[in-house]
């Protein structure tokens, strides 16, 4: 078993209740059902969870009435999943912009981590 938690900047802004907000109900639901497997399920295909290569990163991977979502996220600790943001895919690779952002995010989650 695993948690899935939304990573919280400095100023308490929530980039992935923000992305969930502005999907559509049905797709926000399949979102959710699939961060519910990703906690629950021992194990996952990359059909769901996937490495970003060369990076220390992994993302969460919906398909929802057409549209490819993605959550960026990394693991804090064993059993800890941090989701940083989501972003709609519109391309066959994930795109630089979104790995940089969620890199970002993840520096100052650890970094604010140690500090507490």
């Amino acid at each position: 078993m695993r948690t899935v938690r939304f990573y919280r900047k400095g100023n308490g802004e929530c980039p992935v209740e923000a992305f969930l907000e502005g999907l559509p109900a049905r797709s926000a639901a399949k979102v959710v059902a699939v961060l519910k497997l990703v906690e629950q399920q021992p194990t996952l295909s990359n059909r769901f969870l996937r490495k970003l290569r060369g990076t220390e990163l992994f993302e969460v991977r919906v398909l929802a009435s057409k549209q490819a979502y993605r959550l960026p996220c990394f693991f804090a600790g064993e059993r800890l999943v941090v989701l940083t943001h989501g972003f709609n895919k519109k391309t066959e690779k994930t795109p630089r912009a979104e790995i940089r952002r969620a890199e970002e995010y993840r520096e100052d989650y650890l970094r604010r981590q140690k500090n507490e």
